[in-house]
This record gives C-alpha cells, structure tokens and sequence, in this order.
C-alpha cells in the first residue's frame, strides 16, 4: 500500500507528551507517538515535526508577565520537547535532526530551510522547536508556516478530539463532527480549531490540513496512508 502523501508536517501539542498528568513528559506515550513517526518514515514518507509547549508553560496564561518575555519561555518549552522526542525517536533507530527558530548552536541546529529540506530528502525527521521565533504567535502558526515553507503535502494536526465539530463535544453531546471544511468556514464560524493567523496561512497557501485524535498514535500513520480518520480542511 503505497501512502497518501509524500512529505507531511505533523503538529504535535505539548499537552500530548504529558499524558493525564498534564504537565512534564511521559515517556510512555511519547514512545508511542514516536513508534508512528518511525513506521510512517519506515513507509517512505518524508516527516517534519513542530511539538508545542503548553506541557512546561502557556504564554498566554502566565498572568502579569510581559507578553513577548512569557512566549520566549513558551518557544524554550518547546526546544525541550523537541530534544525529548528526538531522543526517543534516537532509540528507535531513526535518523533525527533538531532545527530551532532561536539560535542556540549547542543542542540543535538553526532553522534554515534548504537545510530542513535535504535532511527530509535524505530521509532525515525533522523537529522544529521554538515556533516562529517570534512572540505573539503560536505553534499552530509555526507549523502552518514551516508546512508552507518545506512544501509539505500537508500538515497533520495530532489534538485530543477525533476531528472538527462545531462545537465543544466534550460539553455538548449533540456536537456535529465535519468530515471535510474549508479554512474560511473555521475563521468565519470561529471553531478554534487553531487561532486565525494560522488559518489564514493555509487558506492563503493552499495547505490541507487534517485534524485527528492522537490518543490512537497509529492515526499518524493511517492518515498518512489514506485511512479515513478525522477532519480534512481545505480552501478548494
């Protein structure tokens, strides 16, 4: 069976590498996000990675904090991360580089974009930590952007619900799932599915994205082959 897509970016949250505890790594289930990573390049698929860090610190909840100060605690969040799933990803046997939006030359190397692209060529994962490098702006941002930017096929977005509904389904039991919705529908009827910066990246780029539930990893690797799982988003 030959997969969907050649090149993917997958967007993992930081909450999902804490587990139940909701805070720090659990190395359990970062395995098992990795072992999908691993048998979705075993597959021959080109994969990039930006994780987010709401698992060490949230910016946008630190109080009275200077804003842009709290996002750069944000963005070295994720560089933890990112080294944390790089490791494992390590153990496992695969071929990873580190790419951080802020220089620090001592643990990973500096986003560069042909860079980013030979090492995908060479069949390298590829983990872009520190978001944009920009305060004010998110992950979600950061991997609508790198999406665009390696020209990826698409960009996987890895949350805690099975797709898009159009409402809270955790609070609401009559909450409708999409199978399929356009960017401007998620900015035009606010469905937080991700913050309007970013969805305004995709839509403007012509970037699918498909929104799935990680609490089954093997999703990463079923949405890659052509499984239907979760909620395709696209500005056709």
């Amino acid at each position: 069976m030959e997969p969907k897509f050649k090149r993917i970016l997958l967007k993992v949250s930081g909450e999902a590498l804490a587990g139940e505890k909701k805070t720090g790594l659990n190395y359990d289930i970062i395995t098992d996000i990795c072992k999908s990573i691993k048998k979705t390049a075993d597959a021959g698929v080109q994969v990039a990675v930006v994780v987010g860090g709401g698992n060490f610190w949230r910016g946008r909840s630190s109080g009275a904090m200077d804003r842009t100060r709290a996002d750069h605690i944000g963005m070295l969040a994720t560089a933890m991360n990112s080294l944390a799933l790089a490791d494992v990803l390590e153990s496992l046997g695969c071929d990873v580089r580190v790419q951080t939006a802020i220089t620090m030359q001592q643990v990973a190397e500096p986003y560069i974009r042909n860079r980013a692209v030979r090492h995908l060529e060479k069949g390298r994962i590829v983990i872009f930590g520190c978001g944009t490098g920009n305060p004010f702006f998110s992950t979600d941002t950061a991997a609508s952007l790198r999406a665009v930017e390696i020209e990826a096929d698409v960009f996987l977005k890895a949350t805690l619900v099975d797709g898009v509904y159009d409402k809270d389904p955790h609070k609401y039991p009559d909450a409708k799932k999409y199978s399929t919705l356009t960017f401007s529908q998620v900015i035009g009827e606010e469905l937080g599915v991700m913050d309007s910066t970013a969805a305004a990246m995709c839509r403007d780029n012509k970037m699918k994205m498909l929104v799935f539930d990680l609490s089954r990893p093997d999703n990463i690797y079923d949405a890659v082959m052509g499984e239907d799982v979760g909620t395709l988003i696209s500005e056709e």
